[in-house]
């Protein structure tokens, strides 16, 4: 058995009208940028699934289009996170899942859960919502991360519960959002989000080395000491984590960029 998970970087999406210019060939289609775009990183986080509805055929054609190896993670609907009541969302989530996911097969990565900054946590609505999370879809397994962002959220009791159900919690190095390092799932995933476009790579080197070693500490089944948690005192088992490291909201001309350099870097100590 490895001693390290697989660790994938990439950035949100792949149609951004700058990357036409900043990332893309001159005169790429734009049908054919996921093609290219799925061989320059190894993994993309899609965000219109949180927006619209998508069918089979579409997921169908992303796989298709993608290499081998490459993974998409999806973002859930909006209408199953963004509501009062989360323990009424069962029907909109299977509504999501059974729209075609499945049809990733290998290639779908986690499903991200993203909760707007006004939605604190309710232990026993949190819950409710944790035991709709289905294992699997299809016969395809299922792999669920949690972005929260209210502060109330970083007690040990959102840990726990999160790690009773085997979600990730998803990390963001953001300006105003909290940061909970607590590893809970059999993976980790981390949004990176106070880039610039001024940085050739969206981070500076200095950062980029960082994000580097944190990367390969949780592969490596660690958790990194320089990092905050809800529950400092739980201890979560040592074994390989497949690590999901995207770069997102600023510095996003330049996301792909710090993609790349994330994955050279990694390369470099492997």
């Amino acid at each position: 058995m490895s001693s390290m998970g697989t660790i994938r970087a990439g950035m949100g999406g792949w149609t951004f009208e700058p990357w036409d210019t900043a990332f893309y060939p001159e005169k790429l289609a734009k049908a054919k940028q996921l093609n290219y775009a799925s061989r320059q990183v190894p993994t993309i986080e899609v965000n219109g699934t949180y927006y619209s509805s998508f069918k089979e055929p579409t997921f169908v054609k992303w796989a298709a289009e993608s290499p081998d190896g490459f993974v998409f993670s999806l973002k859930g609907n909006r209408f199953i996170t963004n509501r009062r009541v989360l323990a009424e969302a069962g029907e909109s989530m299977m509504r999501f899942l059974g729209s075609g996911v499945a049809a990733l097969g290998d290639k779908l990565g986690p499903i991200l859960w993203q909760f707007a900054p006004t939605k604190k946590f309710d232990p026993d609505d949190f819950e409710a919502f944790l035991k709709l999370l289905p294992e699997s879809q299809d016969g395809v397994k299922l792999r669920h991360a949690l972005e929260v962002r209210n502060p109330s959220f970083v007690v040990p009791e959102f840990a726990a519960l999160a790690r009773k159900y085997g979600a990730a919690i998803v990390y963001a190095d953001h300006a105003t959002y909290p940061a909970i390092a607590d590893v809970t799932g059999d993976f980790v995933y981390a949004r990176l989000q106070t880039g610039k476009d001024e940085n050739p790579d969206c981070y500076t080197p200095a950062a980029l080395d960082e994000w580097a070693a944190r990367a390969r500490t949780w592969a490596e089944g660690k958790v990194p000491e320089d990092l905050p948690r809800a529950d400092p005192a739980a201890q979560a088992p040592v074994k390989p984590r497949d690590v999901f490291v995207y770069f997102i909201t600023e510095g996003k001309v330049r996301a792909p960029f710090g993609a790349m350099a994330l994955m050279s870097r990694v390369a470099q100590k492997g």
